[in-house]
């Protein structure tokens, strides 16, 4: 039977993967929901605008929503589909993302309750980071049995046998 830690990490990674490929596909086309694409259009508008230095890099709104919409697809996939080490690094590429959104969030002054999903997110990322890379605890250091030959002596049969002299 699988460990709760290894549960968690699959049952996090599974979602955390849907939701991101889920958010991605919706940066990228409007075929999943227009009004949820038109707002994403609206504010990746005032990301850039808000923040010149992308503009100077020869970054418009189109490229930095569809780029990320594509990092956000191809991470959500890695965390859903893919084992082993690559979750860990795709689990990191989207955390980094994240914040990057909460930061322009706080650039344009948006309110808590347009990027609170993004801070959801964010501290489940983090969960999920952590959990998976804590070394696992080796089961074979195994305490021994009562009864065993290998049993070490309690405190009390280590105190001496012999007459205890009290004055």
């Amino acid at each position: 039977m699988a460990s709760p830690r290894t549960v968690t990490i699959v049952a996090l990674s599974v979602a955390l993967g849907l939701f991101f490929v889920f958010m991605g596909t919706i940066k990228l086309t409007p075929r999943l929901s227009k009004d949820a694409y038109s707002e994403m259009k609206r504010a990746y508008k005032s990301y850039v605008r808000a923040l010149p230095l992308l503009k100077k890099m020869g970054i418009n709104s189109i490229l930095l929503r569809k780029s990320i919409g594509a990092l956000e697809v191809a991470c959500g996939i890695v965390m859903t589909l893919v084992p082993g080490r690559p979750k860990d690094v795709a689990n990191f590429f989207l955390l980094l993302l994240v914040l990057a959104v909460l930061f322009f969030h706080q650039l344009v002054g948006d309110p808590l309750k347009r990027y609170a999903h993004a801070l959801v997110f964010g501290i489940l990322l983090t969960c999920r980071l952590l959990i998976a890379r804590k070394p696992e605890e080796r089961s074979s250091e195994k305490k021994p049995l009562p009864g065993n030959a290998e049993e070490q002596p309690s405190l009390y049969e280590k105190a001496p046998q012999g007459k205890v002299k009290v004055s």
